[in-house]
């Protein structure tokens, strides 16, 4: 359970993270500092453990910087809920155990508290008090975000055989 950050279309990674800080990627502590400044400069501020980012369509377009998912997983975020995720940045976030949630996200509000179902696929806005299907994770994909991303996977499973 946590709050909604609500972003718009087309959120970049310029977006999540400002080319600007690209010296920072080697101290990812400190980039995720900057996580979002440029779409809401008091994001990585006020986020807390167990928040969501919610966005249109889009979300992760442009480059396909790996650092992307991985600040936006340090800040103690949920999941990213969107319309629709750019291809690359989908398999990035998973790669390192960020969910990403397929949803309808028009009615939702920063602010709004929210509660996912992973298992039956919803989404509870306790604030406004309904439920949004989202598109369900694949099962493989739901093991490794189980794992807490690919690599962890891989040291406990040996490979990808039967996922």
């Amino acid at each position: 359970m946590g709050k909604a950050w609500k972003f718009g279309e087309n959120i970049s990674t310029d977006h999540i993270i400002p080319g600007r800080y690209y010296h920072l990627r080697s101290n990812l502590a400190e980039l995720a500092k900057h996580v979002m400044e440029d779409a809401n400069p008091d994001f990585a501020k006020k986020v807390r453990p167990g928040d969501f980012i919610v966005a249109g369509n889009n979300f992760g377009m442009g480059s396909s910087r790996e650092h992307a998912p991985l600040v936006i997983k340090l800040t103690g975020i949920s999941a990213v809920i969107a319309k629709s995720f750019a291809r690359i940045f989908y398999r990035n976030s998973i790669n390192v155990g960020l969910p990403l949630l397929i949803a309808d996200t028009d009615s939702i509000d920063t602010g709004d508290e929210l509660k996912v179902d992973f298992e039956n696929a919803k989404i509870k806005n306790l604030t406004k008090n309904f439920e949004i299907e989202l598109t369900p994770i694949p099962e493989f994909m739901r093991r490794i975000l189980e794992q807490g991303g690919i690599l962890n996977y891989l040291k406990e499973v040996g490979d990808l055989k039967g996922t």
